[in-house]
């Protein structure tokens, strides 16, 4: 398994958080299942991601 790395990229972590919680709910619809697993990753110019496995 490999990360997915969501393509937006936020200025706070609270911003990129809150993505993070909406893929952790029940946000996939339409024949697609949650992430296992999703994580907040900081880039090295100090920006915020969102990355997730499938």
């Amino acid at each position: 398994m490999s990360w997915v790395y969501y393509g937006k990229l936020f200025d706070s972590k609270f911003q990129a958080g809150c993505l993070a919680a909406r893929f952790r709910e029940d946000w996939w619809s339409n024949g697609y299942k949650s992430p296992s697993h999703v994580g907040i990753y900081r880039t090295s110019k100090g920006r915020y991601g969102v990355k997730y496995i499938e």
